[in-house]
């Protein structure tokens, strides 16, 4: 059990704490109450430096990477349908309809411009509206 790195260290206990390891450290699947001491130290350890540093204690900091790293995979996943969804509608589009080059160039860039605009909230009613209002649109469709 002993091994070179280990430290004996004096330790006087009262009896209520003496009491508290002998009924939990089994219960926390110690092998043995110096195991149960030691954990106990290093979790208070933790707990004092991540007040002192104003850095997030491990098993807090490792909760959070964990809703993060779900959070992370649900937003790919979703991003990945919207992506699949986006390119079946821009081909049923284009299947319809014919596009030059320099059209898409102008409308790209407008759009580049609405999103900026916008910060990104753009509505598809909004768009409409602004369509109705400049009479655009219909030149690209009338012969």
């Amino acid at each position: 059990m002993n091994s070179k790195n280990d430290n004996r260290f004096p330790l006087r206990l009262d009896d209520v704490t003496r009491w508290k390891i002998e009924s939990w450290y089994k219960q926390d699947d110690c092998q043995s109450r110096n195991e149960f001491v030691v954990k106990a130290v290093n979790f208070y350890a933790d707990f004092l430096a991540g007040q002192v540093n104003g850095v997030l204690p491990a098993a807090i900091q490792s909760a959070i990477d964990g809703r993060l790293g779900m959070f992370e995979d649900r937003l790919a996943r979703l991003f990945y349908k919207l992506a699949v969804e986006m390119d079946m509608g821009m081909s049923a589009v284009l299947d319809c309809i014919q596009v030059d080059a320099d059209y898409l160039r102008k409308l790209r860039s407008d759009s580049v411009k609405n999103v900026k605009a916008t910060n990104g909230l753009l509505t598809f009613e909004q768009k409409a509206r602004e369509q109705l209002d400049d009479g655009a649109g219909d030149d690209q469709w009338q012969n």
